[in-house]
């Protein structure tokens, strides 16, 4: 894999990856784009959720919504490195089964999710769950 990052002006970045895709980074204060840590947090998230979605649909779960609430908490001193994530799921659907869930983030977490196994190294990642049941079914 490779990828370049490109200095726009003040502190917007341009990332274009290998396959061609463009990424706004921006670490200034007044910022109009993700910062870095910004972007890691959310990959994180996107990581999690194609297996969590993936895994749900291979058990012939009905849901219409999938989010993830992502919070963390960083270092006070430089480098302000993540000391903690938490990822909390929130499926919307219909009957779908909280054990089915929570086996799709269980394996996310343990197994297939890269970004979080490799920042589990060093950061506490810490997921839960929730299931709601879709109105008027």
């Amino acid at each position: 894999m490779q990828a370049n990052v490109k200095w726009v002006e003040g502190d917007t970045f341009l990332g274009r990856s290998n396959s061609g895709h463009n990424v706004v980074f921006d670490a200034g204060s007044d910022s109009a784009a993700p910062s870095p840590m910004e972007m890691v947090l959310m990959s994180v998230g996107c990581c999690s959720s194609v297996d969590v979605v993936s895994i749900l649909k291979k058990a012939k779960q009905q849901f219409s919504d999938v989010q993830v609430q992502l919070s963390a908490e960083r270092a006070e001193s430089a480098p302000r490195v993540f000391t903690k994530i938490n990822l909390h799921f929130v499926v919307t659907g219909d009957n779908v089964s909280e054990k089915h869930l929570a086996r799709a983030v269980q394996l996310s977490a343990e197994k297939y999710c890269s970004v979080a196994l490799m920042l589990d190294k060093t950061v506490e990642i810490t997921h839960t769950h929730e299931v709601i049941q879709e109105q008027g079914k």
